[in-house]
Order: structure tokens, then C-alpha cells, then sequence
């Protein structure tokens, strides 16, 4: 029949709008063809010489239905006045006859076959764009690192360390505590995004001081293409006088500030009605605690970490406020296992042992003693239990000591300490840090502090300004220094810290109104949206503030080190507070040395405090993590001196003693449970090897060809935008209303990591950014380039000779987080048959017919299918035994690897909680059921048609 022929009554299907379902033609005059689409209650109108659609033609033997859902095989098919009738029997086997108008109109053809047989073929373009849409998203899938590489951070191997030990187990419960300025924001991004991506989780509470609620919120959708929605008290009674119920029920990922509810029955108790994957809660030192009377925000915490499997706490500080502080963190984390103040003292002072033991076998010697000592083996066997002492000094003495020392330190600092659920990296071991340089600035007093020191308060005498009167700017001799100073600094960046909010305020308009500096302020009075316009005003690398004026919240989560200027126009009297303020400049991914200008009265309170903080404990020039518990030390005798004036002996006996006691508190931090923790927080060859792994599967120059073929297929505009970076723009042309991640009003993106992260204005395309995920899921989760036809030139074969490539995966319909990809040995089986069932698929590889392929007209196509329907489907179905005869070898192959992996990770946790109680039962429990899951599943796989391509062999 013609193509021209349209007939009233018969049934086509749209090439270009398979999703309309089964159309029929209701009219056909002045060279158009109009066809209705019942199911979607659509109606198009074609050119009847270029119509792309398909006349949909059913062969005896397949199965079809009417419009009331009856169901039958077809035994004969006629056709009257150009239209088909089906007779068959139903599974009854009861006879029916139904005509081509009263087929069923929901109808959809997604099996290649299927789709093949009704016409609907495919660009060559696009069938090979599905095959290599299949290779890549199992090669990401089974990466070690999958659900890591798409944050847009840089590849520094704590983070990646840790990282990947927290995001890979059940419902992780960790603190993440590294020092200032290692980015546990960064961990915790990462943490989070791989468990998202991975389908661990799905529902995710974060909640932090107020003052970082956009920082967060911007964190998280810059670096991760996480976009949270932050919940407030004014958003929470618009959607409650909305009728929309939960307030907390209306995001899946949702962060608010702790003061909103902290203390605040009614949201906690909405909070707690919905079903949460993971809460997080930054600068976790906020929660104070003792035994008899926890703060009303630990309480808080407590009853949402006792619902919420999950929980990750950051803390820079996780023992500096003291040993009781710290264990009322853990038992957040582990009730059950961290119960008792007492006991948990006593364990710490156990780590010591543990530690002298790891250094022996760090020593030079460590090698000859794990050999040959047997007082040595004996304390090794103590520790780690007959069999596994044995056989680690086996190996040590058959000449594998290296592997077997390794293998010691690793056992000994998962069975002993809080190193599983506590992390802390310090900066003595990570590289890249900038150097301090300390400027202090001696001014002289003004006259009017000269006298009534003594009715001041320490407060009011380490912050003068407020004693100078309301005219204290024209008084105060650190006003004219600053002046000076950020007039011969006009092209450097420089932040600018005190305590009060007021100081802050009358500064940054003295120096923007009266001396034209450009500057901004930052403070606790502005509102959470003014504070982040000053920051980003801060930030720009055009327009941007030479200075930006913070009071004391400005020290704390947010960074700075774009900027190589601190000023402290006061000094905390907490040095742990000295440290989050320094902390601002001096981080990872600081380009420059961090100068920290101290202008201050000499003979003054300040100047003590000062000399104390540098010569007495060194909190300028290093971090100085002993800070606050030598301040505690030292408390009394300091606070005399500031109040009372400087006695010079006593200030010099403080001076020799705090260096004596930092020493010491150093030392025997270096010699306990931190020289562990900082060995179980960051083992060097492991996080090497993760580094390498994100650099290897992020295959730059792979994901570009891979998008710009995406890009072609899908109708997106993209032009050159200097070397690392393109311009992305939605057409009319897109074959998709919309495409995942791509804004309506485009964007520009880059594919270089380096880029990206001096570039936060561009996107980063990366394998894991939703653009590219949403891309393959939209192409592997619809009929995009499941079948194809070309013509090819095969000189061995016979021209005319019909080859018939069926592409399978092993399908089975399992949950996300399982991640079945990572078991299975490859992505497809493929196998080539030609008209005779001889299989070539070792002869015939891709790049035969990829490269050799030519294109058919879909006219032709559409009749080549027709008249060779029958012979195709005898080859397709040899294909599938073909397939299947494989299917075995495969499930096999999975089960053995799963098996391999799943009994080693179970075996090492049960072996680890006879020995250690930080391994949580619940691990063990869901780590067993999951492998069973596993197993299950891919027991019951079965390999599926997923593409088809006929090729027919040209002379």
C-alpha cells in the first residue's frame, strides 16, 4: 500500500510522539491526513507525501487488545476496503473478531522489536548514542568512588579518605571534627551527596547557626547540585494556612537554623513525624551539655538523633572544650555505647598504650621487633587476638614485614579508639597550607583610658572603643591606623574582625562615608540576606569591597581566603575564638601568606594578651589545639594581669610556664589518642588511591565528546566559550520540552575541574552533575535509539545478506542503593546473527558496523522491516537463545563477585565488634539483609532486548 493511502479507520503511530499512543485517521483531503490520538485526546494534521508516522500492521501470532480490554492472539488477519481484521482466541479460548478502528488506543511500542516492527526506527546517531550511554553509566556505577567525583571541590585526600569511608556504610553516625580550615563542610557534602546518589538516602535534615543558613544552602548547590529548601517559622505558617499540611513533609531536603528549633516543641514535634535518611548539625560545640542539666538545643538534637538513623556533627573543637563535651557528642552518635562519663574517661587514657604501640612498629626497627621480639608479639597478640597476631607475624616473618606492619596499624586502629566515628585531620598532616605572619601594630592609649581603668570590666577594657564615648572614632588611635592602612593597601583584600556589632557598624561607615573606601558590613543585627549580599560584594573579582568589616559571627563557618589581610581590631579572650577568626584566611585553597595585623594600645591590656597569645602558647603563627585547656590552666593568673596592670616577674613566670604546659599538652596529645586519630582519619595509600580513581573516571575528554553528542541528538545550542568552557542554550528544536539541569534561560559550563572552581558562576559538567545523569536516565529509561537500520559494505558476506545486532542487559528490578552495576562484569552482551543464524558477533564487532554503517531513508527502512518482518523475528528470537545461553555465565560471574566483596565487608565487621563497640549491631544486621537482597536479585536477573539494529549488506 502506498504511503499516500490513508484510509478512515486505520491506526499509525507517530515517529517523533510515540507517547501520543495509537492513532487512527479520521479524514484525508487536499494532500493532508488528519489523525486523531484518543489516548492523549490529541489531533494532528500531516502532509501526506511526508508523514512521520507508521502504520501500525499487527502479524499473526502477536497479541493484542480492544478498547474493552479484551485480549487475544491472532490466528488470521484480513483486510477489507484497506483496513485490517484480527481473529483470535483469548485466553479462554474463546474466539473473537476485532476490527483495526476498535483497537486498544493506549498502546505503547517501547521493546525494540516492538517498536521496530511498527515502524519507529531510529537514527544511526542515536542508537549509538544509547549503547554508549549504557557503557558509561556502568562504568560509573561500579567506580569505587561513585557518587563522589561530582562535587565541584578540589581532589585533597582527606576529604576523599573520609569521604569514602563514612558514604559507604548503613546509616553513618560520625562526627567530622578536622581542624579549622580542612573543609568539613566539604566532607560533609560529599558524605551526603554520595548517599543521595547512590539511593542510601532520600530525606535529609540539616541544621546550623543562623548566621550560615545561605552559606549552607549556597554550598550545597554550587558544590553538589543539591537544592535545599530552608524552612523558617514564616514559611511554616504559610504552608499550614495553605491547607498543605507537615510543613517538613513538602522538600526531601530541607535546612534551617538551630535557633528555630531549639526549644521550639511544635515544629520539633513536626520534624519528628516525618521519616528522615540523615540529619547533620554544624559547629556541633553549640550543644552544651553536662550530666544534670543539658541545654534546651542538645535536648533538641537528642530527640531528633534517637528518630534519624543517620548523623553526621561537625566541630572543629571536639575536645577542646573539654573531655565532658567532647563525650557528649559521641553519645549523640551512640547512646548504648557511649553511656557512662566514667567509663568513657577511663578508655581514654587506655588510647595511650594503643598509640606507643603503633609507634614501635613505625620505628626503624618495627619490622625486626614484629619478627623476631617476642615481649613484642606478645603485646601485638594482647591487642589484636590470637589468630589475627598470628598470622599477621607469619607473614611478617616470611618476608612480607611491610605488608604485615601495614596490616597491624590498620587492625590495631579499627579495633581500638572512637577512630570510626570520630574524624579529625589536622594540619600538621595535610600540605598546602600558607604561612602566618604576625603584624602587630603598637599605638599609643588615648588620654581618656588613662584613668578609671579600675571601674572597667575585662569586656569593656579589651573592647575600649565603647569607653571613648559616642565621638570615639575621632579618639581612638586604631581609627587613623586603619585609615592609613587601607589607603596604602587599596588593591589588596582584607577582613577586618571585632566583637561588637555596634563597633563593626560605626567603623564600616566611618571609612565608606568619610574616606571613600569601598567596604561592606558584616553582623548579627543585618538580616541572613543583607549579610550574604555583603559577602558576595566581598567575594566579586570585579566590583568587589576592598574590606569587609564582621563582627565576632564573621569568625565563625564562613571563608575567606581569597583575601591574604586579617585585622583584628580587638583580641578574643578564648583561643579557640582567635582560631576560628584566623581560621577565616587561612584555609586550603589560600594562595598567599595570611597576615594578621594587630593594632594596639601599648602598656595595655591588649598588648599582655597579645604577648601571651604569641610568646606564651603560639596561637599566631600555628593552630593551636591545647589553646583552651591552657587557658583554663592559666585563667586566673592572666585575668589578674589584664585587670590589674603588668607585674613583670609574674607576666614572665606565665609566660615560661604556659610554654611549658603547651609543650606538654602537645606532647602528650602527639603520644595518645590524636597521633591515632590522625592515623584512622587519613590512611596516605588509601586516599591516594581514591584521588586516582576520581581522576581516572572523570575522563574529561570522554564526557565532552559524550554531552556534545547528547547536545546534538536532543536539540541544544552550544558554542565555544574560550578553551574550558561552553555556552549552553535551549532551542525550539529540542526534542524534549525540557532538558535535566539545563536552566530555561541557559547557562555556561565547563568540563575543567580548575575551571569550575575559580569559575563558581559557570556549571560543572562532570559524570555525576544531574545534567549528564538526567541525560542517560532519560535516554536508558525511554525507546531513544532502540533500533536502527543501515546498509553496510562487508566484502566477505554476500550483498543482500540481512545481519540482525541485538543489544541485552541483565535487568532485574531492584532497589537503588543496592547498586546491582557494581557486581555485574559488563554492561551488555551483544550479539550478531545474520539471515542464516550464523552468529559473527566476534567477527562483526561494533566498529564494523559503526564506522561502516550508512543511513536508510525511513520510507525504505519502514518497507525493508515490512517485507522482511518474518525472517527478522526468527533471527531475533535465535538471538535471544543466543542471549540467554549466556545469561547463566553472567548471573554467575555477579554472584561470585558480590559474594566475594559482601562476605568480606560482613566478616571484617563481625570480626570487629567482638573487639570494638563502635561497630553498631544495625550495621552488621543491614549489611547481612543487604547481601541477601543482593544475592536475590541478581539470582532472579534476566537479560533483556534493549536495542536492535539491521544492517543490510550493500556491493
Amino acid at each position: 500500500m502506498p504511503v499516500t493511502e490513508f484510509i478512515p479507520g486505520q491506526r499509525w503511530i507517530s515517529n517523533t510522539e510515540a507517547e501520543l499512543g495509537l492513532g487512527m485517521v479520521t479524514s484525508n483531503a487536499d494532500r493532508r491526513v488528519t489523525i486523531v490520538y484518543p489516548a492523549a485526546e490529541e489531533e494532528r494534521t500531516y502532509a501526506t507525501d511526508n508523514a512521520p508516522i507508521s502504520r501500525v500492521e499487527y502479524p499473526v501470532g502477536d497479541a493484542i487488545s480492544n478498547s474493552a480490554g479484551i485480549r487475544i492472539k491472532i490466528s488470521e488477519r484480513l483486510e477489507k476496503n484497506g483496513c485490517f481484521i484480527y481473529i483470535g482466541l483469548d485466553d479462554e479460548g474463546d474466539e473473537h473478531i476485532i476490527s483495526e478502528i476498535d483497537l486498544d488506543c493506549h498502546v505503547q511500542f517501547n521493546r525494540p522489536q516492538d517498536r521496530l516492527f511498527a515502524g519507529q526506527i531510529d537514527k544511526l546517531s542515536r542508537y549509538q548514542l544509547r549503547l554508549d550511554t549504557l557503557e558509561h553509566q556502568h562504568a560509573q556505577q561500579k567506580s569505587e568512588t561513585y557518587g563522589l567525583s561530582g562535587g565541584r571541590v578540589q581532589l585533597l585526600p582527606h576529604q576523599f579518605y573520609i569521604a569514602h569511608e563514612v558514604a559507604n556504610r548503613y546509616a553513618p553516625r560520625v562526627l567530622l571534627a578536622d581542624e579549622v580550615g580542612l573543609g568539613k563542610t566539604i566532607e560533609a557534602g560529599l558524605i551526603l551527596h554520595q548517599q543521595l546518589i547512590s539511593g542510601r538516602a532520600q530525606r535529609v535534615l540539616i541544621t546550623v547557626p543562623d548566621s550560615l543558613i545561605y552559606q549552607w544552602l549556597i554550598e550545597m548547590m554550587r558544590r553538589f547540585n543539591l537544592h535545599f529548601s530552608i524552612m523558617d517559622e514564616l514559611r511554616c505558617t504559610a504552608i499550614e494556612m495553605s491547607g498543605s499540611g507537615n510543613p517538613f513533609d513538602t522538600a526531601q531536603l530541607i535546612l534551617c537554623g538551630q535557633s528555630f528549633i531549639n526549644n521550639n516543641t511544635t515544629r520539633v514535634e513536626q520534624i519528628l513525624a516525618c521519616d528522615w535518611d540523615m540529619l547533620i548539625v554544624d559547629e556541633a560545640h553549640h550543644l552544651v551539655w553536662s550530666e544534670d542539666a543539658p541545654s534546651p538545643l542538645y535536648t533538641t538534637i537528642e530527640k531528633l538523633a534517637n528518630v534519624i538513623p543517620s548523623l553526621l556533627l561537625l566541630t572543629a573543637t571536639p575536645e577542646q572544650l573539654g573531655l565532658e563535651s567532647h563525650f557528649a557528642r559521641l553519645r549523640l552518635l551512640d547512646p548504648d555505647r557511649y553511656s557512662s562519663l566514667d567509663q568513657f574517661r577511663e578508655e581514654q587514657a587506655h588510647y595511650t598504650e594503643v598509640n606507643a604501640l603503633v609507634q614501635k612498629l613505625l620505628a626503624a626497627d618495627g619490622i625486626q621487633q614484629l619478627s623476631s621480639d617476642t615481649q613484642f608479639q606478645t603485646e601485638i597478640n594482647n591487642f589484636l587476638g590470637e589468630a589475627t597476631a598470628a598470622k599477621l607475624i607469619a607473614d611478617a616473618q616470611d618476608g612480607n614485614a611491610e605488608d604485615a606492619i601495614q596490616q597491624c596499624i590498620s587492625h590495631l586502629l579499627d579495633r581500638h579508639g572512637t577512630g570510626r566515628v570520630l574524624f579529625r585531620n589536622t594540619r600538621d598532616a595535610v600540605p598546602g597550607f600558607p604561612q602566618r605572619i604576625l603584624v602587630p601594630h603598637p599605638l599609643p592609649m588615648p588620654e581618656a583610658l588613662l584613668s578609671n581603668m579600675e571601674d572597667y570590666s575585662l569586656d569593656q577594657i579589651l573592647q575600649p572603643e565603647a569607653q571613648l564615648g559616642v565621638d570615639w572614632l575621632e579618639f581612638d588611635p586604631r581609627v587613623e591606623w586603619l585609615d592609613n592602612w587601607l589607603k596604602s593597601h587599596r588593591l589588596e583584600k582584607t577582613l577586618l574582625i571585632c566583637a561588637r556589632a555596634e563597633t563593626a557598624q560605626a567603623l564600616e561607615e566611618h571609612i565608606r562615608l568619610r574616606k571613600g573606601v569601598r567596604s561592606a558590613v558584616f553582623h548579627e543585627k543585618m538580616t541572613l540576606i543583607n549579610r550574604d549580599r555583603a559577602a558576595a560584594y566581598f567575594a566579586d573579582t570585579e566590583e568587589y569591597a576592598q574590606v569587609l568589616i564582621c563582627s565576632e559571627i564573621g569568625s565563625e563557618g564562613r571563608n575567606f581566603q581569597f583575601a591574604q589581610h586579617l585585622i583584628m581590631f580587638d583580641l578574643p579572650l578564648n583561643p579557640d575564638l582567635l582560631e576560628q577568626r584566623i581560621g577565616r584566611l587561612d584555609r586550603i585553597g589560600q594562595k598567599n601568606d595570611v597576615h594578621i595585623h594587630i593594632p594596639y594600645y601599648e602598656d595595655s591590656a591588649q598588648a599582655v594578651l597579645l604577648r601571651w597569645f604569641d610568646e606564651g602558647i603560639n596561637a599566631f603563627r600555628h593552630t593551636c589545639p591545647a589553646g583552651q585547656a591552657l587557658f583554663t590552666q592559666f585563667e586566673e593568673t592572666l585575668t589578674t594581669l589584664l585587670l590589674d596592670g603588668v607585674d613583670e616577674e609574674t607576666f614572665s613566670t606565665l609566660i615560661t610556664e604556659s610554654q611549658q604546659a603547651s609543650q606538654k599538652i602537645l606532647h602528650e596529645m602527639q603520644q595518645g589518642r590524636d597521633r591515632l586519630l590522625e592515623m584512622s582519619s587519613c590512611r596516605p595509600a588509601k586516599a591516594a588511591e581514591l584521588v586516582e580513581s576520581v581522576e581516572d573516571t572523570e575522563n574529561r575528554h570522554q564526557l565532552v565528546d559524550y554531552m556534545e553528542h547528547v547536545f546534538d541528538q536532543f536539540g541544544v545550542d552550544q558554542q565555544t566559550n574560550g578553551p574550558h568552557s561552553v555556552i549552553l542554550q535551549p532551542t525550539d528544536q529540542m526534542i524534549e520540552h525540557r532538558f535535566p539541569g539545563l536552566p530555561e534561560e541557559g547557562c555556561t559550563a565547563t568540563y575543567s575541574r580548575e575551571e569550575a572552581l575559580s569559575r563558581e558562576d559557570m556549571q560543572f559538567l562532570n559524570w555525576e552533575h544531574p545534567m549528564v545523569t538526567g541525560a542517560m536516565e532519560m535516554i536508558i529509561g525511554s525507546e531513544f535509539g532502540n533500533t536502527a537500520v543501515c546498509t553496510v559494505k562487508l566484502p566477505p558476506l554476500q550483498p543482500g545478506t540481512l545481519l540482525v545486532e541485538a543489544v541485552f542487559v541483565l535487568y532485574c528490578a531492584a532497589p537503588r542503593h543496592l547498586n546491582l552495576q557494581r557486581y555485574q562484569p559488563q554492561a551488555t552482551v551483544r550479539v550478531v546473527l545474520d539471515n542464516s543464524g550464523n552468529n559473527l558477533s566476534k567477527i562483526i564487532t561494533p566498529g564494523h558496523l559503526n564506522k561502516l554503517g550508512e543511513r536508510v531513508k525511513r520510507h525504505a527502512a519502514q518497507n525493508l522491516i515490512r517485507h522482511g518482518r518474518q525472517q527478522i523475528s526468527t533471527v531475533l528470537t535465535k538471538a535471544e537463545a543466543v542471549a540467554e545461553s549466556q545469561q547463566a555465565e553472567l548471573i554467575k560471574a555477579a554472584i561470585s563477585k558480590a559474594t566475594l566483596i559482601l562476605n568480606e565487608e560482613v566478616e571484617r565487621l563481625e570480626a570487629l565488634i567482638k573487639v570494638n563497640p563502635s561497630i553498631r549491631p544495625s550495621e552488621i544486621t543491614q549489611l547481612r539483609a543487604d547481601r541477601t537482597s543482593i544475592l536475590d536479585h541478581l539470582s532472579s536477573a534476566k537479560l533483556k532486548m534493549d536495542a536492535v539494529r539491521i544492517a543490510v549488506v550493500s556491493d
